[in-house]
């Protein structure tokens, strides 16, 4: 049976170690009670004609005890050995770099600006800005708001706001009856589709894109709002 085991490629160690020592310790609970000398043998007795090594009393349970406890000493000793970028202990660059990945951040939030600002050069056609916001409930989860992004189309580029109160809520392709502002503190993510449904080549040019706070623009909301079951 072969066991390899590789912890880490790449790292630098502090310390020392003696090897022997390390096997000592790997196989002693292999030899446990083992006799690896030769017996008394009485005047006029036949010598042994087995091998030491036969005599040896191989527990292998408790060898793999202690192969798993000198195991899990080696993997504290390598963590607490090992270093990582400027001089700190690897698990905790470790612990860094994922902590981005597991925990990362979901969403933006755009609460405090109130238009898209946006430096595009287009092909004439007309565009819908998307934007996608992480939903409270499953439910909501194919919920898109977008509006017109009209472009001149040429060689010159052009500046487009938008205000987010123009932005309407669609679901699966079908404008909802009832809208709300779009979540501007739950932003996932910002995208363009052709909104004039015709085949054929596009070109679209995007400078920068940007967040807009227009004191000037007070509406809070373009669309009607309304419940669906008026109280009585």
């Amino acid at each position: 049976m072969a066991l390899t085991v590789m912890l880490l490629n790449g790292a630098s160690f502090r310390g020392g170690c003696c090897r022997h020592k390390v096997l000592l310790s790997l196989l002693a609970p292999f030899l446990s009670n083992s006799k690896l000398y030769s017996s008394y043998r009485r005047p006029g007795a036949e010598p042994e004609k087995k091998l030491s090594w036969q005599n040896a009393d191989f527990s292998f349970k408790k060898g793999i005890d202690h192969l798993k406890t000198q195991l899990s000493l080696l993997k504290k000793e390598t963590q607490d050995y090992l270093l990582g970028p400027g001089g700190h202990p690897l698990s905790q660059h470790l612990l860094e770099q994922t902590k981005g990945s597991f925990n990362r951040k979901k969403y933006y939030d755009w609460s405090n600006f109130n238009s898209l600002y946006l430096r595009v050069r287009g092909d004439g056609r007309p565009w819908m800005v998307n934007i996608y916001t992480d939903p409270y409930f499953s439910h909501q989860k194919d919920d898109l708001y977008s509006y017109f992004m009209f472009t001149r189309g040429g060689p010159y580029w052009e500046e487009i706001k938008i205000p987010f109160s123009k932005f309407f809520i669609s679901s699966r392709g079908r404008v909802q009856d009832n809208q709300h502002p779009v979540w501007l503190d739950k932003i996932r993510t910002l995208g363009f589709t052709i909104g004039d449904k015709v085949d054929g080549p596009f070109q679209l040019e995007i400078d920068f894109i940007g967040l807009l706070k227009d004191r000037a623009h007070r509406e809070e909301f373009a669309y009607e709002t309304y419940d669906k079951n008026t109280p009585v």
